[in-house]
């Protein structure tokens, strides 16, 4: 198989990495963290202006097709320059809109820049279980009325549209009956409380009050394959963005060993450090590897394969952002936590990223569940 990128997916990054060392930087973004919005609109409009938004909308509607491959070059560098505006939240949204069909006129308005989505998915009682739903769609004439609330959810309070988790019908664990809504996040009944979140991006606490503005999203009580496969997707695009995020900060840490002196020499002579390195590098390629295969499996398009591999991708994503984000504080000594060395900022988005769309114990126990792993072993 051929893991070369396609030169238009080069041109992507690379347009990306410019305009990142050039507009991006570390007191930039400081800036617009502690801004009152937490985001930039002239950053969002650059993206625009570079295609990123259409890039995962079809091409019927004014996008240009990308899979999770094209859109693993443009996280990674949206990792490795910390990158805060909601590209990630409306590119899950996105993937919902295109897997349901009849759509169209949100992702033409999503391709020309116009219109931010984010994924009402996770509630106070769920963790990382997207079928365990409280909130509630219940029919009502030809529409819906929604009820509930919904925690945590990345930029909500940046979006024009909602992508709505909800049970129609059977228990609260249960995977069937659940559906899937769109939300004008301006809705008669929605109540969002916006906060910044540890790593610097937003998040906000949606509370959902007889919402009636409520647009159905694929099939009634049919929502768990389409929420399961998006899961899946997202998982993939912050594994991608993990590995930006690590590769910034191995060669931050690197360019650190080669300039910090102790005794006369710089510290990256010490043997011991430079083991240090050297087992970080390794943690890197081997997250690098399954980052590239979670991309490739996703668009594969087998269903069974996909969640294997990503879930396999996600732990093993996860233990390598969570050695390497330690050992590059350690190895900064007493700066490597603070607020003025990029190190720490990496650290605590390589942290929450962890937290998202499953930490390394979900993802274990949902690989280890996946049918066939036990194949060949004794009783």
């Amino acid at each position: 198989m051929d893991f070369d990128f396609k030169e238009e997916q080069l041109q992507f990054a690379d347009a990306l990495k410019r305009w990142i060392m050039r507009d991006y930087g570390v007191e930039a973004r400081r800036a617009i963290v502690h801004s009152p919005a937490g985001t930039s609109e002239a950053a969002w409009n650059t993206l625009v202006e570079l295609g990123m938004t259409a890039l995962p909308v079809p091409e019927e509607h004014g996008g240009f097709d990308g899979g999770a491959i094209d859109l693993l070059v443009v996280m990674r560098e949206l990792g490795r320059g910390l990158v805060v505006e909601p590209y990630f939240a409306t590119v899950l949204g996105t993937r919902f809109l295109t897997l349901a069909g009849g759509h169209g006129d949100l992702l033409e308005q999503v391709a020309a820049g116009g219109l931010k989505l984010a994924c009402a998915l996770g509630e106070r009682q769920s963790r990382h279980d997207m079928a365990d739903i409280a909130t509630t769609a219940r029919r009502d004439g030809e529409g819906y009325v929604l009820d509930g609330e919904k925690k945590v959810v990345i930029h909500g309070a940046e979006a024009g549209a909602l992508i709505v988790s909800a049970r129609t019908s059977a228990a609260q664990r249960e995977r069937c009956g659940i559906s899937l809504f769109v939300v004008p996040s301006d809705a008669e009944g929605v109540q969002i409380t916006g906060y910044r979140t540890l790593d610097g991006l937003r998040a906000a606490d949606i509370r959902f009050e007889q919402v009636r503005a409520a647009r159905l999203l694929g099939e009634a009580d049919e929502g768990w394959p389409l929420l399961d496969e998006v899961f899946d997707y997202g998982a993939a695009l912050l594994c991608a963005e993990a590995l930006g995020a690590m590769e910034a900060l191995f060669d931050a840490t690197l360019d650190y060993l080669k300039t910090r002196q102790q005794f006369g020499v710089p510290i990256g002579k010490f043997q011991a450090l430079q083991h240090r390195m050297a087992d970080m590098f390794i943690h890197l390629e081997q997250a690098r590897s399954m980052a590239l295969l979670a991309a490739v499996k996703y668009d594969a398009g087998d269903a069974a394969d996909r969640r294997r591999v990503i879930s396999a991708a996600k732990y093993r994503v996860g233990q390598a952002a969570r050695f390497i984000g330690q050992q590059a504080v350690q190895l900064h000594g007493g700066m490597g936590v603070t607020d003025e060395l990029p190190a720490s900022h990496y650290f605590k988005r390589l942290s929450m990223i962890e937290l998202t769309l499953g930490d390394s114990d979900h993802h274990l126990a949902r690989f280890i569940a996946q049918p066939g792993f036990a194949e060949g072993t004794a009783a």
